[in-house]
């Protein structure tokens, strides 16, 4: 079930006073939300913000508030704006709910902080971005990797020429879910539901921030940075969406750029994104902001970089202290992605000998684990090559002809054709 949404009733950019706390409503505050909610209630005790209002199907408990207050709590997202006169909203509710919501709360003029994805397609993406520039409203995309000092950094390292003339970036991620992950919500594990798009594949959801990091390093991040994305997406799991997948991005410089990641892994490892360079190479551990940088010449050099936080930058901006880190347009190379995935034909389901189910924690907790994946997942980040490139044999279309085409390192090599689904240049409506 979603929040439910009355008729948009416009009234105005909501606004608060110079130095006041920002009031401001939760959409969505179990699952992940709790991590929105914990963060709210740091910034509330530092005087940035006040939690006015809650939307939830069921309402928070005294337990779950845990001396955050006691906001209104409706699950009537656009009447709790009204109510409470919030001049913000974090968003974190269903993927389908998104632009629904987005456009509730532009409309009546609150600022937002949107989970990623943003939509679960690019029609849904441009509605978003319409309504948010019709209002004047300030929109932050929730990738939270975009607020690490860490992407900035790099950027500079390779302007600066310090890995050599860059080659191409690659990503990596090898998660694990176990089988009840997919039953903890109906769209959970979903291409659609009832007609509507979802896209709750490992790309799109848990491993979004791969794919969008691998762009933001690069310098990639609008829409029309990307002029070709290819996938092959496949699934060990009784699901609809993809758990096992690789896309192939082609930049508007020419450059490649390969994120390869699984919710299936063997030795569940943290994700990273890889800056591939004619002279070295940087590693970016992105949940830690964590950068190991690697060169001709010289010894590894490892720095930890520090983080703001996205909805502390969003008050910032309204308060006219900083730049919007993560505003939409920002994110419209990932969108190109996204959509990618959600016309692409529904993933190939992996034979029974690709995979094994195993038990672990929590104690019961049963999971599929496919061969090899985590070294395959890394392989993918090394050479920039898709699963059936590297000669996987589940992923290998059956006779065809393997064209010539060129590594991360710029040396000819003779790669196994992929059943890969290119995109248009540009979306469709």
């Amino acid at each position: 079930m979603s929040p439910r949404l009355p008729s948009p009733a416009p009234r105005g950019g909501a606004s608060t006073a110079p130095g006041t706390p920002l009031p401001l409503v939760l959409a969505g505050a179990r699952g992940h939300g709790r991590w929105h909610l914990a963060n709210i209630r740091r910034l509330q005790q530092a005087g940035l913000v006040r939690l006015v209002g809650i939307c939830e199907l069921e309402p928070l408990t005294v337990a779950e508030l845990d001396g955050i207050g006691e906001p209104a709590q409706s699950a009537d997202f656009a009447g709790l704006l009204d109510a409470t006169g919030a001049a913000a909203a974090v968003i974190c509710t269903p993927i389908p709910t998104h632009a629904d919501l987005a456009v509730a709360a532009a409309s009546r003029g609150v600022h937002l902080l949107l989970e990623k994805p943003p939509a679960p397609s690019y029609a849904d993406f441009e509605r978003i971005t319409e309504a948010v520039d019709a209002a004047g409203v300030a929109c932050q995309v929730g990738f939270q990797s975009l607020g690490s000092h860490a992407v900035p950094a790099i950027r500079e390292l390779v302007a600066d020429g310090v890995i050599g003339e860059p080659l191409g970036v690659g990503a990596a991620g090898a998660w694990a879910r176990d089988e009840a992950y997919y039953r903890r919500a109906p769209w959970a594990g979903r291409r659609r539901l009832e007609g509507v798009d979802v896209v709750d594949g490992v790309l799109t959801n848990p491993l979004a921030h791969a794919v969008a990091t691998a762009l933001a390093v690069d310098g990639s991040t609008r829409a029309d940075d990307v002029t070709r994305v290819e996938t092959e997406l496949f699934r060990a799991n009784d699901i609809e969406a993809d758990d096992t997948s690789f896309v192939g991005i082609t930049t508007a410089r020419g450059r490649r750029i390969g994120v390869a990641a699984t919710l299936c892994a063997e030795r569940p490892d943290e994700p990273y994104v890889l800056v591939h360079g004619a002279q070295g190479r940087i590693t970016f551990w992105y949940k830690q902001d964590r950068v190991l940088v690697q060169r001709t010449g010289h010894g590894p050099e490892e720095v930890l970089h520090g983080r703001t936080d996205l909805l502390e930058n969003l008050v910032d901006h309204l308060a006219g202290r900083a730049e919007l880190l993560v505003p939409p347009v920002s994110t419209g190379a990932f969108m190109k992605v996204v959509e990618t995935i959600r016309r692409a034909p529904d993933p190939r389901p992996l034979p029974d000998e690709a995979w094994r189910t195993v038990t672990g924690e929590p104690e019961g907790a049963r999971r599929r684990v496919v061969h090899g994946i985590d070294g395959l997942v890394s392989a993918s980040a090394d050479t920039l090559c898709g699963f059936a490139e590297l000669g996987t044999f589940w992923a290998l279309p059956d006779q065809v002809p393997a064209p010539v085409s060129r590594t991360a390192a710029g040396t000819s090599t003779s790669r196994t054709p992929t059943s890969r689904t290119p995109t248009a240049e540009t979306p469709p409506r």
